[in-house]
């Protein structure tokens, strides 16, 4: 008999919240994922445009990194504005990304020339910082609402549960979006 296909989520063992710990598990299954399936991108795919003005693989990894470190000092730190220094934490800034990109935009100077190593680190940086806050959250401090007040004045109101299902679906949309990218690169640049 062969070995069955388990496919299994468990809760990340240590934190003070079992659904805090499910959340990282399952974003530490899409990282893995992701990580697989990027292995092979050279810093040309990474920096490819399908067309000016769209984004690059480059760009939404490191974009996964900075909201995954946005959302969390803002959503479950609940950090007042302006939030702290995000090279601190991560090495660039807030908007090196570069997104969104304007009509007929160009990849920052920032990510030029950047290799898959350097987005690994990204990408690692940020989840240690959430693993590191995610810890110590209670299942009571998820049901927190918080009051954000955001820079044109207007009042979002979240909870913490909120903003690990945020960064979780927000993850998962870029994933998709650097798949997508990887096969249009594959149809522009036939191997011979």
């Amino acid at each position: 008999m062969t070995d069955p296909d388990r496919r299994l989520i468990v809760p990340t063992p240590g934190f003070g919240s079992t659904a805090a710990g499910s959340f990282l598990a399952q974003l530490d299954d899409l990282s893995r994922r992701l990580a697989a399936d990027t292995r092979a991108l050279t810093p040309a795919m990474l920096e490819w445009q399908p067309r000016p003005g769209m984004n690059t693989i480059g760009m939404l990894l490191a974009h996964n990194a900075i909201v995954e470190v946005f959302w969390c000092l803002l959503g479950l730190e609940h950090h007042a504005r302006p939030l702290p220094p995000f090279h601190d934490l991560l090495g660039i800034g807030e908007d090196d990304d570069g997104m969104p990109l304007k009509p007929g935009g160009v990849p920052p100077a920032t990510l030029a020339g950047k290799s898959l190593s350097f987005y690994d680190d990204l990408l690692e940086r940020a989840r240690a910082h959430l693993r590191r806050v995610a810890r110590g959250l209670s299942d009571a401090s998820l049901d927190e609402e918080l009051t954000i007040q955001r820079p044109n004045g207007t009042v979002l109101v979240i909870n913490r549960r909120w903003t690990l299902y945020h960064l979780l679906e927000h993850y998962a949309g870029h994933y998709g979006q650097v798949l997508l990218l990887i096969h249009q690169y594959r149809d522009a640049h036939p191997v011979a």
